[in-house]
This record gives structure tokens, C-alpha cells and sequence, in this order.
């Protein structure tokens, strides 16, 4: 009779087999979009001035 961890380990191995066996498609993804401008001090002089409102009530 065999070990608890050598059947595990067998058992482990053919899913892993399994997975690799497993018939594929590859989608063609677009390409990801450009990356964002950094912050300037421009950006934050073109923004309205953004506040807290507390209502108490």
C-alpha cells in the first residue's frame, strides 16, 4: 500500500497533465490603451476648486 503523500503526488500530477492536455483557443487581444498623462501643475489650475460640504443636521 502506498504512502498518503505519494498517492497525493500522483493525484497531483495527472490534473496537472490534464490541464496541459486541455484543448486551448487564443483570443487576440487589442492592445491596452495608452497610458494616462502624468499630473501637472496645469491640470490642477484647469479644474474647478473642489471642496467638503457638512450638513448637519
Amino acid at each position: 500500500m502506498l504512502d498518503a503523500f505519494i498517492i497525493e503526488e500522483i493525484k497531483r500530477r495527472e490534473r496537472s497533465r490534464e490541464e496541459r492536455e486541455r484543448p486551448a483557443v487564443e483570443l487576440p487581444l487589442p492592445a491596452p490603451p495608452d497610458r494616462p498623462r502624468r499630473r501637472t501643475e496645469t491640470d490642477d489650475e484647469e479644474k474647478p476648486p473642489r471642496g467638503v460640504v457638512v450638513i448637519d443636521l
